[in-house]
């Protein structure tokens, strides 16, 4: 076999293709409702969903997919239930749910839902990228007639809920309060912190999560549960200007009434639902999707409140069960018929609900989480139900996120206390194995007995204790392979998929790019810009350096100290101490403009834009503490230097 062949994706073992056909026998795979409903209503759409820039830059198009199109059952490569749920998520165009409210669907892995009023349309949820929007509700204007738009909903904080709002509102008519936008509370701080405090592991960890550089077809990516994949594109963000705080509160939009229910530290830490009376609709945003969600992405969050959640869904059951004649969300396909919704909800509430549940119920007889993760099963009356399978969320990792979110990490075995780093205990687990030839002999196997997830296990440990080892890479590789094809959530598919693509094909050399989005520094206040920069200074560099400065904002007219000592960066606002080493003044656009690199400070100072008394040098040492992003690091192998 060339080098070039060993590194094409393989068939699926044997034991992988009888799982696989197992789940065809314990699944309803005669029941076609989902079909139906994906596919009810359509009007129209493009070919492929296909959106481009004006520079011809292909921004989304699901012309990769067409695979998936047609009743060919699945392949041996792809869990059946996994193939089911990426042709639902194939469904693509404008569709009408009832007369007056419509959804494009298809053209990101959101959707964008529409409600005409008296005069124009009400924009709920704006997709990722202001290309992706601006095509959707083209689309709609083809169809349903061009109208203004009299208002933007954001459901909640999730980039593809609001990235492409630029696409369907000018700022200055939003700034003008000529078109409200309206958001929950909190919607700004969490929209924002989400995305720059951690952002850059983050988007990393994502690729693993969404796949986005796998290939698309039977052995690659095929979708991503919640939707087909991420969108690229421009993505932008306007501030809200009104927002709902409480549940029971209403507003009156062109003519259309809305009814909102606050569900905070749910899907989102800032998320809401809604209902619109005169047409018996619940928007449920992200919270009862076609599938059970993660409690904790891939990518990383904070660990979301399965119990919270679930009360959510009960209250609006309670609030709305007996007026709802049709569901909605963000994400996948409506559910028409009072009965179909009340019963919809009440298991997706007792979906979250049992999890919890049973999850702390082990807790608290002393197993540990992956113990409980082993062992928890759902009821057959919520497993045998499709929109709980785990395509976005597998049961084994909510379990998980629950046991984190009341214990955190530690097991509270003294042996985990404090583990050896990857590098060290992988040496000393191939130590112990009697060296690299043993442990690949024996790992080769128990990869033909099927033993995938501990192939997995030992030859990871194998590689970050010799990374370069070929046979060893290639090991782990075909074992994350396997357990990609048996893999239900498709979350799990794309990180094991991607995994052995590493492994293979080294990590994917990415084009520099500005750290933060201009859009979300704008929307950043001076303090979360001062924390942003704290997170990213390097401690050792900083080690033995004080450097204290007084900021003066020319706009604002706002003073802050900014002081450095003892390896850690603080600031005190409203203030200016006469202990500084320098006073710069400036004003908040240059400083957005020197955050996402279009400027620096020395070539803002020469073009007069910022202005240093006392100690400039001592100043600009300051900017020379933080580290340089590194987005592609490694995460299958050990970090460059480790080995």
């Amino acid at each position: 076999m060339s080098e070039a062949d060993a590194r094409l994706p393989k068939d699926a073992e044997p034991i992988v293709k009888s799982a696989n056909v197992h789940v065809l026998k314990r699944l309803p795979f005669a029941d076609r409702q989902d079909f139906e409903d994906a596919a009810r209503g359509f009007i129209a759409s493009r070919p492929d969903a296909l959106v481009t820039r004006p520079d011809g830059r292909v921004v989304w198009n699901l012309k990769p997919y067409d695979f998936l199109q047609g009743d060919a059952p699945a392949p041996p490569t792809v869990n059946p239930s996994l193939w089911r749920q990426a042709r639902l998520n194939l469904h693509h165009g404008l569709f009408e749910v009832v007369g007056g409210i419509y959804q494009v669907r298809g053209f990101d892995i959101a959707n964008m839902t529409l409600v005409e009023g008296s005069t124009g349309v009400i924009v709920i949820d704006t997709l990722t990228s202001a290309e992706g929007a601006r095509a959707a509700l083209e689309l709609y204007f083809e169809h349903r007639g061009r109208r203004p738009v009299v208002a933007v909903i954001y459901t909640h904080t999730h980039m593809d809920h609001w990235g492409g709002v630029n696409g369907v509102v000018g700022e200055d008519d939003v700034r003008s309060g000529k078109i409200p936008v309206i958001a929950p509370d909190r919607f700004m701080e969490y929209a924002v912190a989400e995305n720059v405090t951690a952002g850059n592991a983050m988007l990393r960890r994502a690729q693993y999560q969404f796949g986005h550089f796998l290939p698309k077809g039977e052995r690659g990516h095929v979708d991503c549960g919640l939707g087909k994949t991420m969108a690229a594109g421009s993505v932008g963000l306007i501030p809200p200007t009104d927002l709902v705080r409480a549940t029971g509160e209403s507003r009156v939009i062109d003519g259309v009434r809305i009814e909102f229910q606050m569900a905070p530290e749910s899907e989102a830490p800032a998320e809401f639902h809604m209902i619109f009376p005169e047409f018996n609709t619940v928007n449920m945003a992200e919270n009862a999707t076609h599938c059970f969600h993660n409690l904790l992405p891939f990518r990383g969050a904070l660990v979301r409140d399965p119990l919270a959640w679930s009360k959510y869904v009960n209250e609006a059951l309670e609030l709305w069960g007996e007026r709802a004649q049709v569901l909605i969300g963000q994400h996948h396909w409506p559910v028409w018929g009072s009965g179909r919704v009340a019963r919809y909800l009440a298991t997706q509430r007792d979906l979250y609900k049992y999890v919890h549940d049973q999850t702390v119920r082990l807790m608290n007889q002393g197993l540990t989480a992956a113990e409980i993760a082993g062992q928890l099963e759902l009821p057959e009356t919520i497993a045998s139900q499709w929109h709980t399978r785990g395509y976005y969320g597998d049961i084994r990792h909510n379990v998980k996120a629950i046991y984190q979110r009341y214990f955190g990490w530690y097991d509270a075995n003294p042996a985990n206390l404090d583990a050896l780093p990857p590098v060290d205990a992988g040496r000393k687990y191939v130590e112990y194995m009697g060296g690299v030839a043993a442990a690949l002999s024996r790992a080769r196997e128990d990869f033909r007995r099927g033993e995938y997830r501990w192939v997995a296990q030992l030859m990871s440990h194998v590689v970050f204790a010799d990374p370069q080892n070929p046979e060893a890479r290639d090991l782990l590789a075909n074992a994350f392979e396997q357990l990609g094809y048996l893999a239900e959530a498709a979350t799990w598919r794309n990180a094991y998929l991607f995994g052995a693509y590493e492994l293979r094909h080294g990590v994917p050399q990415l084009p520099g790019r500005a750290p933060l989005s201009p859009d979300i520094v704008r929307a950043l206040t001076v303090e979360q810009i001062f924390d942003y920069l704290a997170v990213h200074l390097n401690g050792a560099k900083a080690a033995e350096k004080k450097i204290v400065a007084n900021w003066y904002f020319t706009d604002a007219r706002q003073n802050y100290v900014l002081n450095l000592e003892n390896s850690v960066l603080h600031y005190v606002a409203n203030k200016e101490t006469k202990d500084a080493d320098a006073a710069v003044s400036l004003s908040r656009p240059v400083l957005d403009a020197i955050i996402t690199g279009r400027t620096s400070f020395p070539a803002a100072i020469a073009a007069g834009q910022v202005s240093i008394a006392g100690n400039a040098g001592k100043f600009l040492e300051l900017f020379t503490l933080f580290d340089d992003r590194h987005p592609m690091f490694e995460i299958v192998e050990p970090k460059k230097g480790d080995a």
